[in-house]
């Protein structure tokens, strides 16, 4: 793992928690003794960022003490969005023509509500997020099969590793299984530790049953755990990993590519002419890349069918317009052109805190015809 990832998250986080001090604990209508405990929590949330993070990629802390740091990266991130809330009402709070005594008592609500509001939103997101995946179907209607269907089921981001255990792993495969599927697809981010950590639960992912099997195509995740040892062994498992290849199923194609960060390790790089050059032009073809951004990379290659991740679906809204910064599409179904589409699985695990909001786990079960 590079080391400087870990080092910006700190920075970022370190930065969040001072302000929230200056910006937001000290100027709250609040006794002496609350601020206290708010700025030792805020201390201890840091901390329990930096703890986070060691326990990723150097240690292996009990599950319930791993649950509790990873809350502390969600925390960071609702006291960013708060910081930027507090201080419109700071403004508001400025100029609203009151007399000192009204102007008192608005700032005292301001103030609760905030605090109530921050409390609500974090309880939301992690009840949300401890939720099951659902299972989500969806129509791709392209005329492709003379009246056949074929049903596809994807995953994505499962990011097995931390608080997504075997556990986890053999539920989901349970559920997939059970949608009786004609294929399987995985599309990236399927681990987030080191192979070896993690292979009592990558090791269910044999059980998974479809008529033509299970494909895989790594995510930017792989690349950051020894990819090359993690595609190793899901081989064993008798999945077909696509690595920038094809092939042929039927009445149509299944491509797979690598992710687009193999562009900044210079190793492993997504090469779509190569995984297409022996396929009819106009062949019906399923394309499995990790991220939805990858349709800017097509080289004037039309697949019919786009199946992507990585996006989480915006995991904790309003992180969803974030995600639409970089992404040109976070979650759900889109067409690209006359009979071709692209469809974004919001992930069926998560990144970082086991929270949602605004999005849900999935796993995707689409009939294409």
């Amino acid at each position: 793992m590079n080391p400087l990832f870990p080092l910006i998250i700190t920075l970022f986080f370190s930065m969040v928690h001072y302000l929230g001090y200056t910006r937001i604990v000290r100027h709250l209508h609040i006794k002496p003794r609350t601020r206290t405990a708010l700025m030792t929590f805020l201390i201890l949330n840091m901390a329990g960022i930096i703890g986070y993070l060691s326990s990723r990629y150097l240690l292996s802390p009990p599950k319930l003490i791993y649950f509790i740091l990873s809350l502390s990266i969600g925390i960071g991130f609702i006291l960013f969005m708060g910081i930027i809330l507090y201080e419109l009402l700071h403004l508001l709070q400025r100029n609203i023509p009151f007399n000192p005594e009204k102007r008192i008592f608005f700032k005292r609500a301001t103030d609760i509500g905030f605090l109530g509001l921050g409390s609500a939103y974090l309880g939301g997101g992690i009840i949300e997020g401890s939720k099951e995946p659902v299972v989500k179907f969806v129509d791709v209607n392209q005329n492709r099969f003379g009246g056949k269907t074929y049903r596809i089921v994807q995953i994505s981001d499962m990011h097995i590793g931390g608080l997504i255990d075997r556990d986890f792993v053999a539920k989901s495969v349970s559920m997939i299984n059970h949608l009786n599927p004609d294929l399987i697809a995985i599309t990236g981010d399927l681990s987030d530790a080191h192979i070896d950590v993690i292979k009592d639960a990558v090791d269910e992912l044999r059980h998974l049953k479809s008529r033509y099997g299970t494909f895989y195509v790594v995510g930017n995740h792989e690349y950051f755990h020894s990819l090359e040892t993690t595609v190793a062994y899901v081989k064993t498992l008798g999945i077909h990993v696509l690595e920038n290849s094809a092939l042929k199923i039927e009445d149509f194609y299944i491509v797979g590519v690598y992710d687009l960060f193999g562009f900044r390790a210079q190793t492993h790089i997504p090469d779509i002419g190569h995984a297409f050059k022996n396929i009819p032009s106009d062949a019906p073809t399923l394309l499995l890349v990790h991220q939805p951004k990858y349709v800017e990379f097509l080289e004037g290659f039309t697949p019919s069918l786009i199946l992507s991740g990585h996006t989480h679906g915006g995991q904790i809204w309003p992180f969803d317009s974030v995600v639409k910064l970089v992404q040109p599409y976070v979650k759900g179904i889109y067409p690209l052109a006359p009979n071709r589409h692209i469809y974004v699985n919001s992930g069926i695990g998560f990144w970082g805190p086991p929270m949602r909001l605004g999005s849900e786990a999935e796993i995707t079960c689409i009939s294409w015809s």
